[in-house]
Formats: structure tokens, sequence, C-alpha cells
């Protein structure tokens, strides 16, 4: 029997500070079973980029489960998440956090290099996706060299270089005007339904939301579906 895509179960945190604690997530429950893109909206504050967060093995629940594949990530140990994050997962935030010293296609790279692929073979599969994100002029530029859409399009780019079967996008397009949030939004989908990998983005941009095939709200702690 396969494993899901993702499965939470009963996931709950909160955050304690000196005066209070504030519940984020409350026995949230999630299962993902085949490959789809999926949105999550809330108000500011409500616990979305939390929610990616302990998905992607950046922070911890503090009790329940999230299986992802063959991950059971309350069970991995450091190098267990470094290897559920390198391999499982792929990552775009709303800064593209691309290496200001290394090319666009170098930055596309080096994820597989870290991970030990061979180098022709991961240059090859880094040119091709920078093609499909119509970077294909821009391959030997710098990121101060590059616009801000383009740099979002190189970052789509290298989340998928190590072949991810989930992509975890928080405000992929926050940073960018309305006509570049509109080019990475296309290409994103475009590239996700191409290579069939699972997205969960997290947005405040309605249209986003409305382009997914599933749209949950994250309010008191749980996802309701839209």
């Amino acid at each position: 029997m396969n494993k899901p895509i993702l499965a939470l179960t009963d996931v709950s945190k909160t955050f304690q500070s000196e005066a209070d604690s504030i519940r984020i997530l409350q026995n949230l429950s999630l299962i993902i079973e085949q490959p789809a893109k999926i949105a999550v909206v809330g108000e500011s504050g409500c616990g979305k980029s939390t929610f990616l967060n302990i998905i992607g093995g950046l922070e911890q629940a503090d009790s329940g489960q999230i299986i992802a594949g063959r991950y059971e990530l309350h069970q991995l140990t450091e190098t267990g998440l470094t290897d559920y994050r390198r391999f499982y997962l792929g990552f775009i935030f709303q800064f593209h956090y691309l290496l200001k010293d290394f090319t666009a296609l170098e930055n596309v790279m080096l994820p597989a290099l870290i991970a030990g692929m061979p180098k022709k073979e991961v240059k090859e599969k880094a040119i091709a996706l920078l093609h499909d994100v119509k970077l294909e002029t821009r391959l030997h530029h710098f990121p101060a060299q590059l616009s801000g859409g383009e740099r979002q399009r190189a970052a789509v780019a290298r989340a998928l270089i190590n072949d991810p079967s989930l992509i975890l996008a928080d405000e992929p397009t926050g940073n960018l005007d309305p006509a570049n949030a509109h080019v990475v939004q296309d290409l994103l989908f475009s590239m996700v339904e191409k290579h069939r990998k699972t997205l969960i983005i997290v947005t405040h941009d309605q249209g986003i939301a409305a382009n997914t095939g599933l749209c949950y709200r994250l309010e008191q702690g749980k996802l309701h579906l839209l």
C-alpha cells in the first residue's frame, strides 16, 4: 500500500510567552494521497507559516503525527530530517534566497550537487528547468542582474532540481508587482502540473488561492475547506 504524499494527524503547536500561551495549531489533520495544488489562506498571525515550517521539518509540533511518503517526521533524527528536506521537499519562500556570487544556473544546480548527483546530469537538468521557467537567456546572470520576477522564477526551478514529491511555497509572489506575480504564479502552477508534484502554497493572494484545486482557511488552529 502506497503511503500518502502527506498525512497530518492531530497536530498541535503552542507558543509560550512570559505572559501567555498561544495555540497556533489545534489537533489539525490533513491527508493528501494524490498530486494536488493546495492553497492555505488566513489572517496574518494565524499560523500559516508555522504550519508550513512544521511540514517542512523546520519546526517541531508539540504533538501529533506527520507522515510524508516514507518519512515519519516525529521519529526522525536531525540526519533524517536533513534527508527528508533534501530529497522529499522543495521550498519556495517570499524572498528568493539566491546566492549572490553564483549565477542562476549555479544556484539551481547547488542543491543537487550537495545531494551528490553527478555534475553533468545536474547541469543538464538545471538548464532544462531554467528553460521551463523562461530563463534560457539568463543562465549565466547573477542575481543582481535579474529582475525580482526572474529571481523568483529561478527559485522555482531550484525547488524542483532534486525531483521532490512535495513543494512548500510561503507567499512566493508576496514581494512582486501584480504583473510579475501573475507570471510567477502561472509558471509555478504549470511546473508542478508538468512534473506531477504536490504544491502547498500559503498566500494572501485570492487570485492564486482561487486557481488551486483545493483551498483551506487556517482559523483557530484548524483547516477549514473553502
